[in-house]
């Protein structure tokens, strides 16, 4: 039997309109934000986005390891460009970026689990697991399978964060984790949010924070552009996934990747 090709059905945003509301600074080397999977890119992308040129923005692609030699120009220094995705550590991977800006964002494991839940269980993502919406299984098998994967359809936690963040370690690549970002998002009027910020520009090679900067922030942050904010997720039916994991279930967690946590920075 084929396997169904995983298909992502989110609604677009207007957020190329919204940027000429805003004077733009051209991009003098590339930048590409990467992250591991359900961790918030759309949150990191769409605030870069506000920083950036439209047509220095690289929207052709969402760029993944099995189309990377398709989409190399987006990582040319001649013509700098803002692109993002989910680019795991491979020789390929780390030539291709070796003059480039790069960001790799991560979330805490516990949620993550939670994250990776709601979206394979809504109808936003139709793909191999569709069997799993129908309430054919319970909420706790369905968050052991987001930690343990599923044989031959969904790799492990372990595996998606070793080779999608923990691999980018040491290296020049900068670490972001979602709720540092979360957090001064909410807290945009904080000193502490500026100084943040400023140095978030700083690692994707933007220079200093433009005056406007915090309402850049809020057009880019606002969740109703994002197709794939928990809210805006299309309904998968019967299954509710909670608000937080099980103490059981964070004993999992830390049980399929010993360690992943702390050099994360969440212990």
């Amino acid at each position: 039997m084929d396997q169904l090709v995983p298909r992502i059905i989110a609604k677009g945003d207007n957020l190329n309109e919204l940027n000429a509301d805003f004077s733009q600074q051209r991009l003098l080397a590339p930048l590409f934000l990467n992250s591991v999977p359900k961790c918030g890119t759309h949150l990191v992308r769409n605030i870069m986005r506000m920083f950036v040129p439209v047509d220095q923005q690289y929207h052709q692609a969402f760029i993944q390891h099995a189309i990377l030699r398709q989409h190399q120009a987006a990582f040319s220094e001649a013509f700098p460009q803002l692109s993002w995705g989910h680019l795991l550590f491979a020789d390929d991977s780390a030539i291709v970026l070796r003059h480039v800006h790069h960001i790799v964002q991560v979330r805490d494991p516990y949620d993550w689990v939670l994250a990776r839940a709601r979206f394979f269980l809504s109808d936003t993502f139709q793909g191999s697991l569709e069997h799993l919406k129908g309430g054919n299984v319970d909420v706790d098998e369905v968050l052991n399978m987001m930690i343990f994967g599923i044989h031959g359809k969904a790799p492990t936690l372990r595996e998606i964060f070793t080779h999608n963040a923990v691999s980018w370690l040491s290296t020049k690549a900068k670490l972001l984790r979602f709720e540092d970002l979360l957090h001064h998002v909410k807290n945009i009027e904080a000193l502490e949010a500026e100084t943040f910020f400023a140095g978030l520009l700083s690692d994707c090679g933007l220079g200093e924070l433009p005056a406007d900067w915090r309402e850049r922030v809020r057009v880019g942050s606002d969740r109703k552009q994002s197709g794939t904010a928990r809210e805006n997720l299309i309904s998968g039916g019967k299954i509710e996934v909670p608000d937080e994991l099980s103490d059981m279930h964070k004993q999992l967690v830390n049980y399929a990747a010993p360690g992943l946590r702390k050099i994360l920075g969440y212990e």
